[in-house]
């Protein structure tokens, strides 16, 4: 069964707009990746300053397979490096799950 990779990243209020257009400029980075499923980012509402980054993957491997390859070179400016810009959050963890049970809406 799929597994879920949650990363959770405390972002402070005046960084909010910094990194949803930094998720928005990599949009599609990860979505022909080889087991990729779904992927969400998800804004807080109340209560909370950390944003959770939702991503499913058929396996173990081809999320490690991203985080190698795609996500490393995204996250150091891709191959030529240069300057990056600041972190727009101040800390993050991953939260990894397995899929037991899951329901679709019925159609």
């Amino acid at each position: 069964m799929s597994i879920v990779k949650i990363n959770v990243l405390t972002v402070p209020a005046e960084q909010r707009e910094t990194l949803e257009k930094r998720f928005a400029s990599r949009a599609g980075a990860v979505e022909n990746s080889d087991g990729f499923e779904w992927f969400e980012l998800l804004r807080p509402i109340e209560g909370t300053d950390d944003y959770l980054v939702y991503t499913r993957w058929r396996d173990e491997a081809s999320f490690q397979a991203w985080m190698e390859g795609p996500m490393k070179a995204a996250h150091q400016g891709g191959q030529g490096g240069g300057d990056r810009p600041k972190p727009a959050a101040s800390g993050s963890s991953v939260w990894s799950f397995e899929v037991v049970q899951q329901a679709a809406p019925k159609s």
